[in-house]
């Protein structure tokens, strides 16, 4: 959704065609791939996730690309966070009660997540040893099937993105707790796991990266053209619509440091639960 919007609005204000290309497989690396491959004069370009930087090379046993030297970033995107969301018969009202429980169930509780080492897994890692508790994660394939699971009672908990907010304004899933360094405007009754435990913050954010080599004018034309469409107002109100999702500015340094800071965070959870996928 992100590259499609951006997308239009680059085609307009370009007056270039901007093109979509889908390359499903191993949790984005066939995308990066190709636009690595690709000749670095800024005609093709991956909209990655930061979990393709920060998790990826760390979870997988080998990946056909360099992501930190095949790569360049070009600008952010757009960011989300993570909500807390439980079946709405499991009996608690709020995150308090929901630690509660979870800390004196046995056997323990079951949360859903998108898959080992999925960020819906991992961001589960970071509050059960902030907080203390254990639970069983069952892995579905892919986030939906996590919430299909959820509201149907397989599992109790999950985190997933505030795309699932009219699930949770429909009571089909109970949120209590979010992740985000402010409250999400998509549910700004929800408090933030921060105010629980100081501190705690995760999001995910989506950049636009172009193959290493690109001319460093060419990305900053691209930076200008993307900062002005991130700024249009009716951008603004499609991601909104999409599931609360922010337009994310950054200076490049500062999205370099982004990826720093969240290569530290996940590859230090991803050693600790010794997780490896071939």
């Amino acid at each position: 959704m992100i590259a499609r919007a951006v997308g239009a609005k680059l085609a307009t204000q370009m007056g270039q065609a901007v093109v979509i290309d889908n390359k499903i497989g191993s949790n984005g690396q066939a995308a990066a791939e190709h636009v690595a491959r690709a000749v670095a004069d800024g005609h093709t370009l991956l909209v990655g996730m930061d979990s393709l930087f920060a998790i990826n090379p760390y979870l997988y046993a080998r990946t056909s690309v360099d992501v930190n030297k095949d790569l360049i970033p070009v600008a952010t995107l757009g960011a989300n966070q993570f909500v807390l969301a439980l079946n709405p018969q499991l009996p608690v009202k709020n995150l308090a009660e929901f630690i509660a429980l979870a800390k004196s169930a046995n056997p323990p509780l079951a949360y859903a997540s998108g898959g080992n080492g999925s960020q819906h897994h991992l961001t589960m890692e970071m509050l059960k040893a902030r907080a203390g508790f254990d639970m069983l994660h069952v892995p579905y394939k892919g986030g939906t099937p996590a919430t299909t699971a959820t509201i149907g009672g397989e599992t109790v908990a999950m985190f997933s993105g505030t795309s699932n907010a009219t699930l949770i304004k429909a009571g089909k899933l109970h949120a209590v707790a979010t992740t985000g360094k402010l409250r999400s405007k998509a549910l700004p009754d929800v408090p933030t796991l921060g105010e629980t435990y100081p501190g705690f913050e995760n999001t995910i954010w989506i950049g636009l990266f172009a193959p290493s080599g690109t001319p460093p004018a060419v990305v900053q034309k691209l930076r200008e053209e993307v900062t002005k469409a991130l700024n249009a107002p009716d951008l603004i109100d499609s991601f909104q619509k999409a599931g609360g999702i922010e337009p994310l500015h950054t200076s490049l340094d500062e999205m370099q440091q982004m990826i720093k800071r969240d290569q530290a965070r996940y590859s230090k959870i991803i050693r600790d639960l010794h997780l490896k996928v071939d």
